[in-house]
Formats: C-alpha cells, sequence, structure tokens
C-alpha cells in the first residue's frame, strides 16, 4: 500500500477553477516516475470514475466530461501529480482521488455552487 496524500480542494462558484495535488511522499523517484497516476472522483450516490489518467512518458488521456478543462500533469522529482481544474460545474462536485500502483489516496473534496 502506497500512501498517498490529496489537497486543494475546496468550494469554487461556477466557472472557478481548482488545482488538486497529489504526493506520494514515501516513495522514491526510481518508483514512482515509471507507473501511472490517475485521478478518480465520486458523487454521493453514484460510482467512482476516472476522472485523466498520465502515464510514465507524460501522455495522458480524460474523460469526454472533462476534455478542454481539466489538465493532468506530474511532477516525479516532488513525486506529485497534479489536476488543473478550470471552467467548473456544479456537476464536478464530488470527492477526488488520486490512484497510483492500486493504491488510493484519502480523496478531497470539491464542491462547485451554481
Amino acid at each position: 500500500q502506497v500512501l498517498l496524500v490529496e489537497s486543494g480542494g475546496g468550494l469554487v462558484q461556477a466557472g472557478g477553477s481548482l488545482r488538486l495535488s497529489c504526493v506520494a511522499p514515501r516513495l522514491i523517484f526510481s518508483v514512482f516516475a515509471p507507473k501511472d497516476v490517475a485521478w478518480y472522483r465520486q458523487a454521493p450516490g453514484k460510482q467512482r470514475e476516472l476522472v485523466a489518467l498520465i502515464r510514465s512518458d507524460h501522455t495522458t488521456n480524460y474523460a469526454d466530461f472533462v476534455k478542454g478543462r481539466f489538465t493532468i500533469s506530474r511532477n516525479n522529482s516532488r513525486k506529485t501529480s497534479y489536476l488543473q481544474m478550470n471552467n467548473l460545474e456544479p456537476e464536478d462536485t464530488a470527492v477526488y482521488y488520486c490512484n497510483f500502483d492500486q493504491s488510493w489516496g484519502q480523496g478531497t473534496q470539491v464542491t462547485v455552487s451554481s
């Protein structure tokens, strides 16, 4: 089990932005860098769904519902992944989770008001 710590969530108005971070503080660079990192979200009463993925070569995939609004990135030297979320919508309200090597963080709440 890998320790993952998310941060950056909060309350924002529709159209606003947030930047989420996910750090793996106990990993070393050589373990973090070669593996994929993903962000998921789970809204109340709904299943957890994939939001974005970034591979070791920095190629990315996005769910259709965030394309053009969210950007995933990573800084391997800091063992951190970021999710930049722009033009947020009330439908983006959820707990956002980081996933790495089959481990999950504790999640960070994102609430978008209309």
